[in-house]
Formats: structure tokens, C-alpha cells, sequence
């Protein structure tokens, strides 16, 4: 994963330092908690599959749907589908007219939805366990279109358990494993290391989480 950068001598940042401040990222002052690398990738994901939905698997304060639905809006199409299971979204999110929001979690969402729509992305950012992440993936995967994308978020878990960043945890493996295991018995996908490497190797924070469906 990321190592340390001493770009200069008075400049260091590290996973620890990224971890820690992506929690302070917000999106027209909603919190919006995700890698500022992974922000970039998704804007950029997004004007190249151009979905007219995407299905966002936790919801949190609204943020991350937010970012998506204005980028589908400069795009000229698209709608969100954002998941969860507690209501702490702000009341801008759902005003919003391109966001629909389902508050019963993703065991509960109706794959009927998504009928009618051309070009499906899914993001799995809810609990990062192991087998909610298992259950994500074999639940949705269907309905992802081929050449758009399954993104798996915080597969850096397990990572951040091993350097002692994160104490070790309910995520039993967390997504990582989750997704080893489904590509082991899927072969609809592969691992895009393109985003993965975008900005050096393993520069992301959802390591094996790019899940491009072929063609």
C-alpha cells in the first residue's frame, strides 16, 4: 500500500495521515468521507461509462451521493440510488431531484429498480465486513453493465489492522477477501488495476476494488 513520501524535507504523508484526514473531506459542506485519490478516479469513471444509474450501497451523511449526483448532472443524465439503514443524510441530499434514497438496507432493496436503466455502476462503501461485502457483491453484480463497474470502497482495512492503525475488528477480512473469493467463482469481472495504480501502485483505498465487467 502507500508508503512514505518525503518529497521534500519539511513534506510527509503517509496511509496513517490519509486515513485519518479523509474524514474531514466534505462536499458543498456535507461530510463526505473517502480517499481524495478515489474522489478523482470516480469523477473520471464516471465521464467515461456515463451511467444513467448508479447504486450507492451506504449513504452515510450524503456526501459521497451528493458528489456522484452533480457529476451525473453536469454529464447530462443519471439518477442515484443511495442505501442505508440509518437516516443521518442531510435534507439537501434528498431534495435533490436526481437522488433517491432507501433507508431499509441493501438485503431490502428491489432489484425490479433497476429494470429500464441502460447503464448501471454499483459502489459497495456500507459496512466493509467480509460477509456483508460477500453478500453485496453476489446480490448486485447482475445488474452492473458490461464496461461499467462494481467499486468495492476500503479494501485498505485489512491493511490498517495490520499496521495497528486500526484495532483488529468485526471485518474479518473485510472486503479484500470478500472480493478474492467472488472473483475465485465469477469470471463477469476483472480487477481494473488501472485506477488501482492510478497514482502509484496500490494508491487507492479500495485496493481490488475497481471491478470492471467485461464486455
Amino acid at each position: 500500500m502507500f508508503g512514505r513520501f518525503n518529497l521534500k524535507s519539511n513534506t510527509k504523508f503517509n496511509i496513517e495521515t490519509l486515513y485519518h484526514s479523509q474524514f474531514n473531506v466534505t462536499y458543498r459542506g456535507i461530510p463526505a468521507w473517502r480517499c481524495p485519490f478515489d474522489y478523482v478516479n470516480y469523477q473520471m469513471i464516471l465521464n467515461e461509462v456515463k451511467p444513467d444509474l448508479v447504486i450507492e450501497i451506504g449513504t452515510n451523511y450524503g456526501g459521497g451521493a451528493y458528489y456522484i449526483a452533480d457529476l451525473l448532472s453536469l454529464i447530462g443524465n443519471g439518477v442515484v440510488h443511495t442505501i442505508d439503514i440509518e437516516s443521518k443524510i442531510y435534507p439537501e441530499v434528498l431534495e435533490a431531484k436526481n437522488i433517491l434514497f432507501f433507508d431499509k438496507g441493501w438485503a431490502d432493496y428491489d432489484l425490479s429498480l433497476a429494470k429500464g436503466y441502460n447503464k448501471i455502476l454499483v459502489i459497495d462503501d456500507a459496512s466493509h465486513t467480509y460477509e456483508d461485502v460477500k453478500g453485496v457483491l453476489n446480490k448486485f453484480w447482475p445488474v452492473v453493465t458490461p464496461e461499467s463497474y462494481f467499486i468495492v470502497e476500503d479494501g485498505v482495512i485489512d491493511d490498517l489492522v495490520k499496521m495497528e492503525i486500526l484495532p483488529v475488528s468485526k471485518h474479518n477480512g473485510g472486503p479484500v477477501k470478500a472480493i478474492d473469493e467472488f472473483m475465485l467463482h465469477n469470471n463477469n469481472f476483472v480487477v481494473d488495476r488501472k485506477w488501482l495504480d492510478f497514482y502509484g501502485t496500490n494508491a487507492t483505498f479500495n485496493y481490488k476494488g475497481y471491478l470492471k465487467r467485461k464486455s
